[in-house]
């Protein structure tokens, strides 16, 4: 994303459809929820809290080491 919105040259009218279109597309909390919740539901409370904390964190740790590769 960092490299769509501030490396590509372009339209500016473009790079919210490819960051938000294209991108976002991949990244739908629904299907994340639709995992977490049978885990956490059957009597396997802490896999599925480790799934969720899991998940989120190495989410933001990608989105981070992306942003900082794309910006050198």
């Amino acid at each position: 994303m960092t490299l769509i919105t501030e490396r590509l040259p372009g339209d500016l009218f473009w790079r919210p459809l490819l960051v938000i279109g294209f991108l976002g597309g991949y990244t739908t909390f629904s299907s994340f929820e639709w995992k977490a919740t049978p885990a956490s539901a059957k009597a396997a409370f802490w896999i599925g809290l480790a799934n969720v904390v899991g998940s989120v964190g190495l989410g933001y740790a990608a989105v981070w080491l992306g942003a900082v590769v794309a910006r050198k």
